[in-house]
């Protein structure tokens, strides 16, 4: 699924609210951050993450990473933070709704 530009810019507003959902650390990217970035993907729809120093990648990395493994979109990199978007499968979960072009 392709963001528009709106869409895009929509969730970027939504996400500067947002406080880090997921913190990655020295460890890096491992099964452990990607099923809590799952999990709260299913729950958010929109998360913020962020990386510690030390921790081997840039932001731009780790979110490209985590919106592969997690078929996600990447939103926006802002220094040591990225923000994923992934509509949810959930029943019961607030759905954020996207402006159509």
């Amino acid at each position: 699924m392709a963001l528009t530009k709106k869409q895009i810019k929509q969730l970027r507003s939504l996400g500067q609210k947002l406080k880090p959902e997921l913190i990655i650390g020295k460890n890096g990217i491992t099964d452990a951050t990607v099923a809590q970035a799952e999990e709260s993907l299913e729950a958010h729809e929109l998360i913020k993450c962020s990386l510690l120093e030390g921790c081997g990648y840039t932001a731009k990395e780790a979110g490209e990473e985590f919106a592969e493994r997690l078929h996600a979109e990447l939103v926006q990199t802002i220094g040591h933070r990225f923000v994923l978007y992934r509509e949810t499968s959930k029943e019961g979960v607030e759905r954020i709704r996207l402006v159509r072009e």
